[in-house]
Order: structure tokens, then sequence, then C-alpha cells
């Protein structure tokens, strides 16, 4: 946790992006690397819709959101994506759950903050 999702991307895009991504990411938001997820989307499009990164992660300063989108955005650019949308999911410690259990009541020390 996080997970970073993508969507509507090739296999091998999203494998070459991820090193500097996990690494950028984990500065930006505090965190170890180890805890940042990415992963590669597989849907069947309906109506025409965009490439897209999705961020599932909890809430952080809006700075550190804006930084972390224009990352993401700027290794896209750089390898020809220039429209692809990114947006956040931003997750509760109440509602998220690691065996049954909230994290809100898992002792802090023990979770890192994703």
């Amino acid at each position: 946790m996080p997970f970073v999702r993508f969507t509507g991307f090739e296999k091998n895009v999203v494998e070459a992006l991820s090193p500097a991504i996990v690494e950028e990411m984990a500065a930006i938001a505090n965190i170890p690397q180890e805890i940042v997820k990415i992963e590669l989307l597989h849907v069947e499009k309906i109506t025409n819709s965009p490439q897209s990164v999705e961020i599932y992660m909890f809430p952080r300063e809006q700075e550190k959101h804006d930084a972390i989108a224009k990352m993401i955005d700027g290794h896209l650019k750089r390898r020809g994506f220039d429209r692809a949308h990114i947006f956040f999911v931003l997750l509760q410690h109440s509602l998220y759950y690691k065996e049954g259990v909230p994290l809100s009541d898992i002792p802090k020390k023990t979770v890192p903050e994703a």
C-alpha cells in the first residue's frame, strides 16, 4: 500500500516505469519503497476511455498529492503518453482492513503509513 494501478498501458511500459515511480513516490510520501504496489489492470473498454493511473492511498498534504501526480505525469510524457488521466482514491484507516481488523485498531508502530 499504496497501490498505483495503470489502465490502458502495455505491460512493458509499466514495467519500465515502475522502478523510478516506486523510488520517487516513496521519497515524496515518506514511506518505504517496499510498500508501494504497482499494478496493471486489464479492462475491456465499452466506451472511449482514456489511459489512466489510479493511486489508492491514505490522505496526505495536497502538495504531496500534487507532487506525486506531477512526477507520474512527467514519466508518462517522457514516453509519449501526454493524455493520461491521473487520480487518487483516498482511503481511510477505519475502512481499510488487514486480516479483518481495521488499520485504525492496529498499533501505529506495526503499520507503515501508506
